[in-house]
């Protein structure tokens, strides 16, 4: 028995007593469905784009490459240094970013470094189950080839439905998920041994130097093949971002106990057929089996995709929730699937608009060749900025010296950089493809985080002191009237506005007031005992700033109960919630956001789920009071 990070029943992490091979089976079904696919079509299309691809020495080339691209950026890059650059135990771009202390500090280049990189995800969301669920249908063209005709509707109606029934949650199933990726990787790994059992010598391609020879002799050809290479490597992203999930000890144990040498059996499986004289046209993964297994492999390929492409799906919801907790998306409205784990949720409009750019790359591309370029491009970029930001990590978490964190990053760039040149030649095969759909989410969260900012510098404009405004209500005999109100509000000082138009348009103001500001702080949880700040400003008015991590969820009536046990005197039995909702409108003095993009935020603002879903009030409590701002 070993500790091992779970969550407890309200979703925080606990690190608990639990058995590491069990976690470790479970990290195979969330963790490894897209680099465990990925053998699907890698060195199918690696040998495509070569120019001699039956010659031992392009063989064994690509193989060499493949096997030290695994080494390199997945063995060294993520799982022993990324994995070590946690956030409260979260990873991924965003919560790096976040780490890198963005929120409290004016750092425009990492931000955009970051925001960027999580941008460019969602594109690898969009083309994962596309290139995934195609590869492993193409197998029916082995088969029969009466079949063809039947693959590209036969993956829209598997995509169509996989997308269909995120709403119910995979909690029913997802225990699932685990032993059927530890039979697929042990599927490939029997099938790698019984091609490297018929041209043994395969081995050899353990040796760099084939790898490197044919990268330098083969001139602008060799670099190109770069671009197919670096198709075994999608997906290794995954190990950091999902580490938050299982910790980094049931991921590590999966990667180097299962999943490496599988990939490596497997790969070498292929080479050494290819060595031996088999056609390199059609797919030479399904080539390892035998003709008599060869639908039950399509089967359990088919799966295998699926569950790759539920894992790529959930990360995309559990990112656009770490992104609308930091700021940088509106809100939107997220289900709760399950009450098993903090991570079974669904957001819709995530969900509809990943199914469209999906159902639509599918039918346009037709195969999985062709979604290939496609893939590389937004993969390898995100890998490069992930590099860029492991950089500054080393320096300032780390304390690394300059030469040495220069060193060691020097050297994944350098990696990074060859594979994102060499997917950077196929921009017009489809590798613009993952640029536009970067670009149009990162407009998103730049223009959502700019409005946003332009409605606060608004708002703090009208502010008023709370000792001057108290005079004002005394002076003006403005009615007291029993209970209490809870004003939320984002000014951190003063009255807030929504008190002010409150008493401006209803005359009246409870005797027991209570403000509430809610920040989402950088890090993924909080001790419960650092949630909330309380001060009495005058008798009877309390402000309070509530602290979640951008991994929690806020649940404002459980927060104002525990604020008794601070001293909070107020009666909160007979509570009315006041929020603002602000009506964005152009400035007339020209002074504002430049028209297109108040325009866009203002339909972003006016979509957004209400505040009070977000922070969930209890409706019937809640009262809404709107205003026209001008930015």
């Amino acid at each position: 028995m070993s500790e091992i990070q779970t969550t407890d029943i309200e979703g925080r992490p606990q690190v608990s007593q639990g058995s590491l091979p069990l976690m470790g089976l479970s990290a195979l079904g969330i963790v490894f469905g897209d680099i465990g696919t990925s053998p699907l079509y890698t060195f199918k299309t690696i040998l495509g784009t070569a120019a001699a691809p039956s010659n031992p020495a392009t063989v064994l080339g690509a193989l060499s490459l493949v096997l030290w691209t695994l080494f390199i950026i997945t063995t060294i890059k993520y799982v022993s240094f990324a994995m070590r650059v946690d956030n409260d135990g979260e990873g991924g771009i965003l919560a790096l970013m976040a780490l890198l202390g963005v929120k409290k500090q004016q750092r425009p280049t990492i931000v955009a470094v970051g925001l960027f990189g999580a941008a460019l995800i969602y594109g690898d969301g969009a083309i994962t189950p596309a290139i995934s669920v195609l590869s492993a249908l193409e197998g029916l063209n082995m088969a029969t080839p009466a079949l063809q005709p039947y693959v590209v509707p036969a993956a829209v109606v598997i995509l169509l439905a996989l997308f269909a029934i995120q709403s119910q949650g995979t909690a029913r199933i997802g225990h699932l998920f685990g032993p059927v990726m530890l039979l697929w990787f042990l599927t490939m790994a029997v099938m790698g041994i019984a091609g490297i059992m018929r041209h043994p010598s395969v081995f050899a391609a353990l040796n760099p130097y084939y790898g490197l020879s044919y990268l330098f002799s083969n001139g602008a050809t060799g670099f190109l093949v770069l671009g197919a290479v670096f198709l075994c490597v999608t997906g290794a992203e995954a190990l950091y971002a999902d580490m938050g999930h299982f910790g980094r000890g049931p991921i590590k144990l999966a990667w180097f106990a299962i999943v490496f040498p599988s990939l490596i059996l497997n790969y070498a499986g292929q080479a050494a057929l290819v060595l031996e004289g088999a056609p390199t046209d059609g797919n030479i993964f399904f080539r390892l089996c035998p003709e008599m297994l060869l639908i039950p492999l399509i089967v359990l390929a088919t799966v295998a995709t699926i569950i790759a492409s539920q894992s790529i799906i959930t990360g995309a919801f559990s990112m656009t929730r770490q992104a609308i907790q930091l700021g940088w998306l509106p809100r939107l409205r997220i289900k709760q699937t399950s009450s098993e784990g903090y991570g079974q949720i669904y957001v819709g409009l995530v969900n509809w608009l990943l199914m469209i750019v999906t159902v639509a790359l599918t039918i346009g591309f037709g195969k999985s060749d062709n979604l290939a370029a496609a893939y590389g491009i937004a993969v390898s970029l995100t890998m490069l900025m992930t590099s860029a930001l492991l950089f500054i990590a080393m320096r300032e978490i780390w304390h690394w010296s300059l030469l040495a964190a220069g060193a060691v990053a020097a050297c994944f760039l350098v990696v990074d950089s060859a594979f994102f040149l060499a997917n950077l030649t196929k921009i017009a095969e489809g590798g613009y493809v993952p640029l536009i759909l970067a670009v149009s989410v990162y407009s998103v969260m730049w223009i959502w985080h700019r409005g946003w900012a332009a409605v606060m510098a608004r708002l703090h404009e009208t502010l008023i002191p709370v000792q001057q405004f108290m005079q004002i209500i005394k002076a003006k005999n403005i009615p007291r009237v029993p209970g209490t109100a809870v004003f939320l509000t984002r000014t951190e000082r003063d009255t807030p506005p929504v008190m002010q138009w409150h008493v401006r348009h209803n005359r009246a103001l409870h005797e027991h007031l209570f403000v509430l500001r809610v920040e989402i702080l950088s890090v993924p949880w909080l001790p419960s005992g650092d949630r909330i700040k309380l001060e009495e400003i005058v008798p009877n008015f309390w402000r309070a700033e509530a602290r979640f991590g951008f991994m929690e969820r806020p649940h404002i009536p459980e927060l104002l109960t525990a604020s008794r046990s601070l001293g909070c005197t107020v009666d909160l039995n007979d509570v009315t919630y006041y929020v603002g909702h602000e009506t964005v409108i152009r400035r007339e003095d020209g002074m504002g956001l430049p028209a297109w993009q108040e325009e866009f935020f203002a339909v972003m603002e006016r979509n957004a789920i209400h505040v009070s879903d977000f922070f969930s009030l209890p409706t019937d409590q809640v009262v809404e009071i709107g205003r026209q701002v001008s930015i």
